[in-house]
């Protein structure tokens, strides 16, 4: 009997280290990636070492301080004797390495999160609907249904003299007590239908319960005050990272479902595009106050629909792919094939142009700043300090031309990392 002899000149299968250096050393084979790479890490190693040391207090003045005679400003001071070096390393904090979150009640958390929950329990209800009646008028007439509703447990509320808080509370409510309602006859009705719908009755479940627990937890907790505290990860990644989140989501659904889905995804978006981004930046600032997450939800409003359209653009052309005619003959569900077969195909482009947005996010902080709604203090921000300096930029021009070049250099290390990794991954491709 012939044995099987073992195939010879196999090379064998590389791990996952070998697997991380290679796409990490595919930055060195550009000279613009690795340009732009050094000027990134340069000033991600001193927002690092500002943690821990800065040459003086960032916000007190020559007078405040109490120095020497002799006391050396290696970049100078700005109008108020502040020294401008200890300044630029605190401001590449609250850009690249923290996001504060401000002093408020717990019920505002509550609040949140009873919206997000209350945003669930409604998604899955449009999906019961979906699948109920397939088609968009039935569930154009029902959203229209459950708005009427919403706003008659509103105004009685008001009636009642609960006021806003009040109404808030007893408007997701009466969205608990209209899903109960529902439930028996959806419930009764989907059985008959399809077994996969059960996850997106579980979906619906789940956001009425949390939000039942969530609304019942407000009124406790209002008047307890939480501290004010920072999380890891600077106001422009978190920014670009929710940019990125919310519109692959669209760009994902528009692109592989079609029809009214893609029509309405891209109306909305189109509407967002027609702004100036200046202009919805002073909306959302306008409707919310100054603050970290104000800033992080203005640049993930702003920047999702070119993330949407990109991943749109890259949707259309991998779902024509044999893996996924593949995976539709299995009978995968369309999450499953728009998040475990799209999009890792779709991740090259998406990452490159996640870095450039992230800075056109820190532009778009510095421009905040200069215009007096960013980043609020104690923190310097680059933009405020450039708007602080120029009422004496005449004497004392150093003062504007550091941050104006912090914030230059930083953004053009982003484009030139972006653009080299770019023209590396498409040579690798062809």
């Amino acid at each position: 009997m012939a044995v099987a002899q073992p195939t010879a000149g196999v090379a064998p299968r590389p791990s996952r280290w070998q697997k991380l250096w290679k796409s990490i050393s595919l930055v060195f084979e550009s000279r613009v990636a690795t340009v732009g790479m050094i000027l990134v890490l340069f000033w991600i190693v001193i927002g690092i070492v500002s943690l821990f040391w800065t040459p003086y207090p960032p916000n007190a003045t020559e007078f405040q301080q109490n120095l020497p005679p002799n006391a050396v400003n290696l970049l100078g001071t700005d109008h108020l004797g502040r020294d401008i070096l200890s300044r630029l390393m605190t401001g590449t904090q609250v850009i690249l390495l923290k996001t504060r979150i401000p002093e408020t009640g717990l019920g505002s958390y509550i609040i949140f999160f009873a919206a997000l929950a209350g945003l669930l329990s409604l998604i899955g209800l449009f999906m019961v609907w979906a699948r109920m009646f397939d088609r968009f008028k039935q569930i154009f007439f029902a959203v229209l249904a459950l708005a009427a509703l919403a706003l008659i447990v509103y105004v009685l509320s008001l009636l009642l003299g609960w006021g806003p808080i009040g109404g808030f509370a007893l408007y997701f409510v009466g969205l608990i007590l209209a899903g109960i309602a529902l439930f028996a006859f959806v419930w009764g009705w989907l059985n008959v239908k399809r077994l996969k719908i059960m996850q997106v009755m579980l979906l619906w479940t789940v956001g009425l319960v949390l939000l039942a627990i969530f609304t019942s937890a407000y009124y406790p907790t209002q008047n307890v005050m939480m501290p004010t505290y920072s999380i890891p990860i600077g106001v422009a990644i978190w920014g670009v990272i929710g940019s990125v989140i919310v519109g692959a989501i669209m760009g994902l659904n528009a692109g592989y479902r079609g029809g009214w889905h893609d029509q309405g995804i891209m109306q909305v978006l189109d509407a967002l595009i027609a702004f100036p981004r200046i202009v919805l930046y002073l909306v959302v600032i306008a409707a919310l106050g100054q603050g970290d997450l104000v800033v992080i939800l203005a640049i993930t409003v702003t920047g999702a629909p070119g993330v949407a359209r990109l991943v749109r653009s890259l949707t259309l052309d991998i779902k024509t792919r044999d893996y996924i005619r593949a995976a539709e003959t299995r009978g995968e569900n369309p999450w499953y094939i728009m998040f475990w077969e799209t999009l890792p195909n779709a991740r090259g482009p998406i990452l490159v142009d996640s870095m450039l947005r992230v800075g056109y996010a820190i532009f778009a902080i510095g421009t905040l700043g200069f215009l007096g709604i960013g980043l609020p203090p104690p923190d310097p921000d680059w933009g405020n300090m450039v708007n602080e300096a120029r009422r004496s930029i005449f004497a004392n021009p150093l003062a504007v031309v550091w941050p104006s070049l912090a914030i230059a250099s930083l953004v053009i290390g982003l484009n030139l990392f972006a653009d080299g990794l770019r023209e590396e991954l498409t040579r690798y491709q062809k």
